[in-house]
């Protein structure tokens, strides 16, 4: 049997382990948006960029795993040991977040995406962390979801916007802000 096409999919079912779920339900929904995403930071982290933007994409992958592994627990019910994920994990986007906004003293507008490829690319990153974080609080049994991944989902958003005001910054390029006009 080939690796990578099982033909089991074929007629709007999705194999996880050995349950049959529709292709369309909301868990199956919410781990395609969690693989995009990760998949998505993976792009920008093959591109040339700073060691300590690198490493920070990477956790964030590592996260994004994990919560790939969680939500799919909640779905198949199999009880298997999944790794835990640690309030660690947020309060360390916090750190980052705050030393960021220590550096920038940002103001308080909207910011037109950009002003260079890195930090207009943490934007992309940023616009869909909030879809993914969206789709995982719709799966069906949510309230099985660990708190720590509800809330690390919630401060992703905040991590991908710091990271790329700062990343702006570093480029010596002037972000402009909404006229409205």
């Amino acid at each position: 049997m080939p690796l990578f096409y099982t033909k089991k999919g074929d007629r709007g079912k999705s194999y996880v382990g050995k349950k049959s779920v529709s292709k369309t339900c909301l868990e199956v929904e919410a781990l395609g948006e969690l693989d995009e995403l990760n998949s998505m930071v993976g792009v920008l982290k093959a591109q040339r960029i700073s060691p300590a933007l690198k490493a920070t994409l990477h956790e964030i992958q590592e996260c994004l795993f994990i919560i790939q592994a969680h939500v799919a627990e909640i779905m198949l019910e199999t009880g298997f040991k999944i790794p835990e994920f640690k309030a660690e994990k947020t309060k360390e986007a916090e750190k980052i977040i705050d030393r960021i906004e220590n550096r920038l003293n940002p103001a308080k507008f909207f910011v037109i995406s950009g002003s260079d490829q890195t930090s207009a690319q943490l934007d992309v990153l940023r616009a869909r962390s909030r879809k993914v974080e969206r789709d995982v609080l719709k799966i069906k049994l949510v309230n099985k979801l660990d708190q720590n991944i509800k809330t690390y989902l919630n401060r992703l958003s905040s991590l991908l916007f710091a990271l790329a005001r700062w990343e702006s910054k570093m480029s010596g390029k002037k972000e402009k802000h909404p006229s409205y006009k």
